[in-house]
């Protein structure tokens, strides 16, 4: 039986666009590049043969078009899982929902994502400059948590094995990390050979949550030691961002296809950091491009 959604739950503007996004369903593509920089949507869509529509609502901007006859949308998100979620969760229902009666569609349209970001990296092996593709995400943030069959998709050995390395309990940082892995096909084809495969920590914070302290003491000092030395399965944690968890979650819940790939500006073990990384941005962006 198809699922009705009514004006409380999915929320539509009188022209016909999704609330936060602005969009309408005729303007998406199932390729969608995701950015969190809402200056980088333009810089993506510069490489576009053509373009069919400049949308921007609030802090969100998404820009689709052409690539090389690949039809694409790239999206502006913004920093965070919470905006992730509003993002993925707009996405789908702009592809599987009939706007019109407010019912699912009866076929499933399935997307294609791919988050480019900048990120921290955590290993000698990912180093300034260097690409890391998230073939796994620990969710810091909570999100998966509060939707259900997490437990289906998630990794729930890794996670016990996390939990059990970091020593948390309590309110102590954060209780319940998930783990979750991006669509196999999707991190084949952008990742290649050319780009690391790690698994990456999406963090609810740029400071303490990544193990950064400047005038607040952190709850647990040693944090980022930890996540540094954790290894399951011959797996170590390669780099900390902000929005690859709840992607590749949201993602494996609808039935879409997901991946981040980031660019590492810092290092953490060095303590070194790049903030001039447009031209290494620039080839992520091409590279994105032709793959997706």
């Amino acid at each position: 039986m198809k699922r009705y959604f009514p004006p409380s739950e999915l929320l539509i503007e009188p022209n016909g666009a999704i609330y936060h996004l602005g969009v309408k369903p005729e303007q998406l593509a199932e390729k969608i590049i995701l950015v969190g920089d809402p200056n980088r949507v333009p810089l993506v869509a510069s490489y576009f043969s053509e373009q069919e529509c400049d949308v921007q609502h609030r802090e969100f901007r998404t820009i689709t078009g052409t690539y090389k006859g690949k039809r694409i949308s790239v999206v502006g998100t913004g920093i965070g899982c919470d905006n992730i979620d509003i993002v993925v969760n707009e996405l789908d229902a702009l592809a599987n929902i009939d706007f019109g009666t407010r019912y699912e569609k009866e076929q499933f349209r399935q997307l294609q994502m791919v988050r480019i970001g900048t990120c921290g990296g955590l290993q000698e092996y990912t180093p300034i400059g260097s690409y890391i593709c998230s073939v796994k995400s620990v969710g810091f943030d909570g999100l998966l948590n509060f939707y259900a069959r997490r437990n289906e998709v998630c990794d729930l050995p890794m996670e016990r094995a996390l939990l059990n390395h970091l020593g948390w309990s309590g309110n102590m940082c954060q209780p319940a990390p998930y783990v979750i892995a991006a669509d196999e096909e999707l991190v084949g084809r952008i990742a290649k050979d050319d780009m690391v495969r790690g698994v990456t920590v999406a963090c609810g914070g740029f400071f303490g949550p990544q193990g950064r302290r400047l005038r607040v003491p952190l709850a647990d000092p040693r944090q980022n030691e930890k996540i540094e030395s954790f290894e399951y399965l011959g797996e170590r944690i390669t780099n900390f961002e902000m929005e690859s968890s709840a992607l590749a979650g949201l993602s494996a819940l609808m039935g879409h296809k997901a991946v981040t790939v980031c660019l590492v500006i810092a290092n953490r073990r060095a303590k070194e950091a790049n903030v001039d990384y447009n031209a290494k941005m620039n080839e992520l962006i091409q590279t994105v491009l032709e793959r997706i």
